[in-house]
């Protein structure tokens, strides 16, 4: 089971901290419009068809004329998140981990009663379609529970699917552990591009370090595949440099895409994960 006790801490920001979740979320989105906000912010004349709701009888008390409130109104900003169900993601607490960055981000969107939705991927993906609400996250929790990790993560596939979705720019994070083929995480950040990408990856610390203790047997989680290694430093070392240069491909393409790239151990505190990405994505948003 998931646990989402650590959503009481994400309650404890400070009012600095809310400021940033509240800008990594929303950034510049009030505009003057001649909608129906919370505050009006100027007065016309009424025209014939307009609402007798906006009217404002103390003006016309003063004036004799009748006039109407204009609105500052606000735009809502839809959160998609995209979690990872790969076969791979089954190495350890990893998924757990995941899932709970993704409802750590939902739990924030809810408390703005901003629309969120948290679909699936690996080789298929599971698209769920963006609500608000305490009730939805509540479903959310239980599909997560509920979802079996199967198959590999075919990424350009799922991304292409789910950009062709999203009808304005909105905010998107994906959660993996980015052990793809690197051309295809490309692509799929670049069909994201258009509106503001996070990347996440959650690792295991094994597999950051394969400190291993010598002798092991490594199976492919997605295929099975049984291999006896001997972890010894000249081989370590290799496996880091591998993983560095792949990391390095995604980060350089998050740098063209203007998008946010961080890489998370399971060993960290979720909510310290998480008030890592908001603060350091405002300080970068800067």
């Amino acid at each position: 089971m998931i646990d989402t006790s650590f959503f009481k801490e994400l309650d404890r920001f400070s009012f600095m901290i809310r400021k940033r979740v509240s800008t990594a979320y929303s950034g510049s989105r009030r505009s003057i419009l001649k909608g129906r906000g919370m505050e009006p912010v100027s007065y016309r004349e009424y025209s014939q068809g307009d609402d007798f709701k906006i009217i404002d009888w103390k003006v016309y008390g003063r004036t004799e004329k009748l006039y109407v409130k204009e609105f500052e109104e606000e735009k809502s900003l839809t959160t998609h998140i995209l979690l990872d169900t790969s076969k791979s993601m089954d190495f350890r607490n990893k998924f757990e981990y995941a899932a709970m960055l993704a409802l750590g981000f939902a739990y924030l969107v809810t408390k703005d009663n901003e629309k969120f939705g948290v679909s699936t991927f690996g080789e298929e993906i599971n698209i769920t379609k963006p609500k608000r609400g305490r009730k939805y996250l509540s479903l959310t929790i239980d599909l997560l529970n509920s979802t079996p990790l199967s198959g590999k993560t075919n990424f350009d596939y799922c991304m292409e699917k789910y950009a062709s979705v999203i009808k304005s720019r909105s905010l998107v994070i994906v959660i993996s552990d980015f052990m793809a083929d690197i051309n295809s995480i490309k692509n799929s950040i670049f069909r994201l591009g258009d509106n503001e990408l996070i990347l996440i990856q959650v690792l295991d610390p094994i597999e950051k370090s394969l400190d291993l203790g010598g002798e092991a047997k490594l199976i492919d989680l997605e295929t099975d595949t049984k291999m006896d290694i001997y972890t010894s430093p000249r081989f370590r070392a290799e496996y880091e440099k591998r993983l560095n240069d792949h990391l390095a491909g995604i980060k350089e393409t998050c740098l063209m895409a203007g998008a946010y790239f961080y890489s998370v151990t399971t060993d960290k505190p979720v909510f310290d994960a998480i008030f890592e990405v908001i603060s350091q994505r405002d300080v970068k948003g800067k």
